[in-house]
């Protein structure tokens, strides 16, 4: 990889790729054997790379030279994420993955130049006040089911699939660190952004659902905070459960012994994961807060607290339309997996780690390593 000498470089691609790659300035400089000084001096634009430099960056870095010929533009940031733990989350891990989201967000925009992507289909909630009452919350959920044909008495089947219709694109990304739940973002396409470390479907449908809320709760409405968050909490579990069919169903008795048997059979019939059921009966008055806390504390003793009994029953659900894009850009439109990572500067390794989508029968796949390791 050889840098033209016409050719610009623009320091703060050097810092998104970075980033992108979790690095700090002195671990970039160690990498490439330069000095810390000398890697801020390139990203702050005092000190453009000599070739040997570059082809060190690019090595490292898995980006082309073609990838700092242009300046980054309009990046995410951090305060146009719904960033759940916003405040806990170490300042590196919130960097990188909004790295990882300018990045995706190119490969959206790119797509959506060849391909007409779903029609992004939310309802507008007209709402003044700075924050939701509970009735407006569990109304809001039920306007979403029956805008998208849902009903308010079954299941949803694939959570990916309804929010996919309705113009999200969702990704997912491999060794993302706990500390980060599902994110996303809202700009000129509504974008979800996986946390593959979580074993529990059911906790992931939750977490698409809790996206979802703050799409229809919160435009324009910088998250993270302890409203914000419960609004959105209230909203999955409105979505997933409505509330007329939840009160049905769940026929435990205030004050009464849990039955388990029949929140393990609710667990398997809405793929809703038992402590988001108690948490749910408990929000609708259905039981008290000694039953919830019984439930809870249940939960801890059995070791259900990330893994619970009967997730294997659960159908795992994968994203779709990210994948049947890549495939008809390259089997209709003879735009290959290659092409697109030159396009956007980078190597075919590195657009793998950013989609999770590994074309077969590539040598380069032998050393992709994920994103966030």
């Amino acid at each position: 990889m050889k840098m033209k000498a016409d050719n610009a470089f623009y320091g703060d691609k050097l810092r998104l790729a970075r980033l992108l790659n979790g690095l700090t300035q002195q671990q970039l400089g160690d990498v490439i054997s330069a000095s810390r000084q000398f890697v801020h001096q390139m990203e702050s634009g005092i000190r453009p790379p000599a070739a040997d430099v570059l082809n060190a960056l690019c090595e490292s870095l898995q980006v082309k030279d073609s990838f700092f010929a242009d300046p980054v533009g309009n990046d995410v940031k951090f305060e146009q994420c719904h960033f759940r733990k916003r405040k806990t989350t170490p300042v590196g891990i919130a960097n990188r993955v909004l790295a990882f989201s300018t990045i995706f967000e190119q490969l959206v925009a790119y797509i959506n130049e060849y391909l007409q992507l779903p029609t992004i289909n939310f309802p507008v909630i007209d709402h003044s006040s700075s924050s939701y009452s509970n009735s407006e919350i569990e109304l809001a959920a039920e306007e979403c089911r029956k805008m998208w044909g849902l009903g308010l008495n079954t299941p949803i089947a694939k959570m990916t699939r309804v929010l996919e219709n309705a113009g999200v694109v969702i990704t997912q990304f491999k060794g993302v660190s706990e500390k980060v739940d599902a994110l996303s973002l809202n700009r000129k396409f509504p974008i979800i952004v996986r946390n593959d470390a979580k074993e529990s479907v059911c906790r992931m449908r939750f977490d698409l659902a809790h996206e979802c809320g703050h799409f229809v709760l919160h435009d324009g409405v910088e998250t993270g905070d302890l409203v914000t968050e419960s609004e959105a909490n209230k909203f999955a579990s409105a979505f997933l459960f409505p509330r007329a069919t939840f009160i049905n169903e769940f026929t435990i008795k205030k004050d009464a012994r849990l039955n388990w048997n029949l929140i393990y059979q609710l667990k398997k019939r809405w793929g809703m994961s038992a402590k988001a059921i108690l948490y749910r009966a408990h929000h609708l008055d259905l039981i008290s807060a000694q039953q919830y806390r019984s439930g809870n504390v249940h939960l801890s003793k059995t070791n259900q607290s990330k893994k619970e009994d009967h997730d294997e029953d659960i159908q795992p659900e994968t994203p779709e339309l990210l994948i049947n894009a890549l495939e008809i850009l390259k089997n209709q439109l003879g735009i290959s997996f290659n092409h697109i990572a030159d396009y956007l500067g980078v190597e075919p390794s590195m657009l793998s780690a950013i989609t999770g989508v590994y074309p077969e029968n590539e040598e380069y796949l032998k050393n992709v390593t994920p994103i966030f390791g």
